[in-house]
């Protein structure tokens, strides 16, 4: 009998995706799902995109370029620029199938089998499956729900590092805590990987959401080290554009843009359709991420303030993105998001949670704690999150 790969074998599968079926079957018996679990945000994407889709009149849809279509990533170069990042050239950048597939890149350039990349956990889980394909290991230090998920002491990540370790992972805003790296950790990474002759990837694909008067510092200022630094980036979050698959490899190692290129001729290209609707994304006027902005930070506040109702819940403020990571007052997690899913309704409706066990390397890390998306409308969120009381209450009553 022939039988699949040793790969197929190991590689992980999603723990924001696998409670699905458990959902659909809840949906079929006639339940209200409240999705809290998975990142899709209900913001309408901008017209412009929208509109750029409608009014392609091209005559065939042909390959574009491997590192993206010229035009969209001068226009990208442009838009870094304009944030004050120090000169992005449009050949520093590879426009990609999604930030996924960037980090997928940014691996097998970086890094050979068997080598590993050190990442704070918890983190996001695809992290796994993306260091499966790439033959890479996930190392990690741990950051904790009783310090904000605040980043490890770097004596403690020096002591993580092997012969072995080839790079240093974060996203910032972090997915799923939403905790917000500022300048001063952003810098002593680099002088980190500086120290150790590491890559630092950072995965800045929820850059334009960050609250309370924080800023967004990008790895992209850290001229000093700009050979071993590469950003991920996406207009999955920004534009509410996931289903575009468009993401973004930027880099001022050109050794590291080349070789990430052959990877990129490997597939062809990113998709056309989607390009332009990026390209034209790039003129979204400044009052839609204004509005955004405030829409997610009104949600993380009623969020916030309904979870503080629950007795037991403990939750840290996420100083960006639009996740939480939440400790519940159950005894594991995972077996209550199934059980909310499979026995449980209020007023004809439950809540779909992703465990937060899923974004630990650490066997036994995170077992009380989930991740809540807030994506959500504020109706929506106080429903699901009464829901989430009461589902509490009657599990634990059992």
């Amino acid at each position: 009998m022939v039988s699949i790969s040793k790969k197929a074998r190991v590689m992980p599968a999603s723990p924001i995706r696998k409670l699905v079926p458990y959902a659909e079957a809840a949906k079929n018996r006639g339940i209200k799902v409240y999705h809290l679990n998975i990142g899709q945000p209900d913001i309408e994407t901008p017209s412009v995109a929208l509109d750029a889709i409608r009014n392609i009149n091209d005559k065939v849809i042909a390959y574009t370029h491997s590192a993206g279509i010229e035009r969209y990533r001068r226009r990208l170069a442009e838009y870094y620029n304009g944030l004050g990042i120090p000169p992005i050239d449009y050949e520093d950048i590879i426009v990609t199938t999604g930030g996924s597939e960037a980090i997928l890149f940014s691996f097998m350039a970086c890094l050979d089998d068997g080598d590993e990349v050190l990442v704070p956990e918890p983190f996001y889980a695809n992290y796994n499956g993306i260091a499966v394909e790439a033959d890479v290991n996930i190392v990690t230090v741990k950051s904790t729900i009783e310090n904000d998920f605040a980043l490890p002491s770097f004596d403690e990540m020096e002591r993580a590092l092997t012969d072995r370790t080839r790079a240093i992972l974060i996203c910032n805003p972090n997915n799923p805590t939403g905790y917000l790296y500022d300048e001063s950790e952003i810098r002593a990474l680099g002088r980190l990987a500086l120290k150790h002759n590491l890559y630092l990837i950072v995965d800045e694909v929820y850059r334009d959401f960050c609250y309370d008067g924080k800023s967004h510092f990008s790895v992209l200022n850290l001229t000093d080290c700009g050979d071993n630094v590469i950003m991920i980036d996406s207009i999955s979050k920004r534009y509410s554009m996931c289903g575009g698959r468009v993401g973004a490899l930027v880099s001022r190692n050109r050794e590291v843009i080349d070789a990430v290129l052959k990877f990129g001729q490997a597939r062809l290209c990113a998709p056309y359709v989607s390009q332009i609707a990026a390209e034209a994304a790039l003129d979204t006027p400044k009052e839609y991420f204004d509005n955004v902005k405030q829409e997610y930070l009104t949600r993380r506040n009623v969020m916030l303030a309904e979870l503080g109702k629950i007795e037991g819940v403990r939750c840290p403020v996420p100083g960006g993105a639009f996740y939480a990571t939440a400790e519940l007052p159950v005894d594991n997690a995972e077996r209550f998001s199934q059980w909310l899913l499979e026995e449980f309704s209020y007023e004809g409706a439950t809540v779909m949670l992703a465990p937060a066990s899923g974004f630990y390397a650490t066997p036994d890390c995170g077992t009380k704690e989930v991740r809540i998306a807030y994506v959500l409308n504020v109706d929506d969120i106080k429903a699901a999150v009464k829901c989430l009381a009461e589902g509490i209450k009657k599990y634990n009553s059992r």
